[in-house]
């Protein structure tokens, strides 16, 4: 299976020996083969895909394959956490596992990524590695730019529990929680209105937990 990456035949006869001066003439056409670069999918532990790419960027330029390697991207998307009442935006991994990859694949590159800590191979047909178009890459990577206009907020509301609403035109009214949908992140809060309890529907971006 290993000879299968194996580069076809880039020996260096055709380099033999070339002068300063070639070199640095020819050195930047060379420096460039983009036309080789394909995007493939690596398969890492769940919830190490940061580590992933900062142990493939490290062991590449280590092992001086470094040239061999273009961008390396792991797909996310930001998130609004409340904690203690306060909001924090954090880009969240969407696609737990995978990394993506541009590289000029070959024997030893394919070797090196397999044996990258948490690496557990890559995405395959058969014994042979599955190149991405950019289409297909762009299409998941380009995800968080469609969701960074209104991130989606990660956190937990229950029925009966207890909220002040802090925007809108029921702002600094407090109220029980009285249905959740988790698909539309919106709230319907029972609120009193002279007396008598009122339902508002509310985004949850636009409540904060009370504390008892």
């Amino acid at each position: 299976m290993a000879e299968e990456f194996a580069p076809a035949e880039e020996t260096t006869e055709a380099t033999t020996e070339a002068t300063p001066a070639e070199e640095t003439a020819e050195g930047t056409e060379a420096a460039a083969p983009e036309s080789n670069l394909k995007w493939y999918i690596i398969h890492a532990y769940s919830g190490f895909e940061r580590k992933v790419k900062e142990s493939l960027e490290s062991r590449m330029h280590a092992f001086g394959l470094g040239h061999k390697i273009g961008r390396i991207e792991i797909p996310t998307e930001p998130v609004t956490e409340i904690r203690n009442n306060k909001k924090y935006t954090i880009d969240r991994v969407f696609l737990p596992g995978y990394v993506f990859v541009e590289m000029d694949l070959d024997n030893d590159l394919w070797h090196l990524v397999k044996n990258t800590p948490r690496v557990t191979g890559f995405l395959q047909t058969g014994d042979t590695p599955t190149p991405l178009s950019e289409a297909e890459v762009n299409s998941m990577l380009n995800r968080a730019d469609v969701v960074k206009d209104k991130p989606k907020l990660k956190v937990k509301f229950e029925k009966g529990e207890q909220v002040r609403i802090t925007e809108g035109p029921f702002a600094n009214f407090n109220g029980a929680v009285d249905d959740v949908n988790e698909d539309k992140q919106t709230l319907k809060v029972m609120v009193s209105i002279f007396g008598r309890p009122t339902p508002t529907e509310v985004e949850f971006s636009q409540v904060e937990k009370t504390i008892e």
